[in-house]
């Protein structure tokens, strides 16, 4: 690459008149400027990707958890569908409504607090 008076006939000892030392110089200030952006973001991707893993690792113990809470309800449903066939309905309906009518007063019990 040919710069400005540094051509063929130009002298070898002159390149500070020339201006080369200070596009050497503005290059390895740029150098530095762009090093310390793309180390930056080396850090933050690594940062990004421990963060996946950890949120992948949570998703993970919620799926399972929320397996086990499927299979109790399941297994809940299914008591309750043997108990409204039997022959006390009545009572293990209205224990099922008096259950839900406490739940929803303290869940607004709470909630107004």
């Amino acid at each position: 690459m040919r710069r400005a008076g540094l051509g063929e006939g130009a002298p070898q000892g002159n390149y500070v008149a020339s201006g080369y030392s200070v596009y050497e110089e503005e290059n390895e200030h740029l150098q530095e400027g762009l090093r310390a952006k793309v180390n930056a973001l080396k850090h933050l991707s690594i940062d990004i990707g421990n963060e996946v893993k950890y949120q992948n690792k949570v998703l993970g113990e919620m799926d399972t958890d929320f397996d086990s809470t499927g299979g109790l309800l399941g297994a809940t449903m299914g008591r309750l569908k043997l108990l409204s066939r039997g022959s006390q309905t009545k009572i293990y309906c209205y224990m099922l409504l008096f259950a839900l009518f406490v739940f929803v007063v303290l869940y607004w019990v709470i909630r107004l607090r």
